[in-house]
């Protein structure tokens, strides 16, 4: 009998909200610096800002260690693979930031290289704006995902949007090293 059997009650009702907190309160990220955003979120992580009152004052190198990937800067195309290796090596329940408005749109980098968006290659859950966005702005957004983490449903993560088949062709490969090779939409 898991989690998913329970039926929401007094007891359940308050264990799954101290297991929401405790998420919240201890999401380590899994640092995915690209581009000049990456400086951003370094300085995020100093002593200026100070993460650790938010519950992440690491910055975790392993994707088996962390639980929330901040993707910061554009994505190349030889890197969306790379990108969809650590996202898929992240232990559920796995959250992503998407940093700036390079790795939110591809930014001013509209050619067939970059990546337009890198909800194209993970699901986002937080896109933070600017280029670059400044630490502020990163802490909201870290902000806004513990709100989402805090008021969502711990035993389910949301199914993602419906596409068709062929925009997610070779955005979202089956093979950890598909590139897609074309001009992005």
């Amino acid at each position: 009998m898991g989690l998913e059997d329970l039926q929401p009650n007094f007891l359940t009702g308050t264990l799954e909200g101290m297991v929401k907190w405790a998420r919240a309160s201890s999401s380590w990220a899994a640092n995915f610096g690209l581009a000049c955003c990456a400086i951003e979120m370094m300085a995020a992580g100093a002593a200026n800002y100070d993460l650790a009152r938010f519950g992440m004052e690491v910055f975790r190198a392993s994707p088996r260690q962390a639980d929330v990937m901040i993707v910061a800067g554009r994505v190349s195309q030889k890197m969306a693979p790379v990108l969809r290796q650590v996202y898929d090596q992240m232990m559920e329940p796995k959250w992503v930031i998407s940093m700036g408005v390079c790795a939110s749109t591809g930014g001013m980098f509209n050619n067939y290289a970059i990546v337009q968006g890198v909800d194209q290659i993970v699901p986002v859950d937080v896109y933070a704006p600017g280029c670059p966005p400044t630490p502020e702005t990163l802490m909201h957004s870290i902000l806004t995902l513990h709100e989402k983490i805090r008021t969502g449903h711990i035993t389910r993560r949301p199914e993602p949007s419906v596409r068709r088949d062929e925009e997610l062709a070779g955005w979202v490969p089956e093979r950890p090293d598909a590139v897609r090779l074309g001009t992005p939409r």
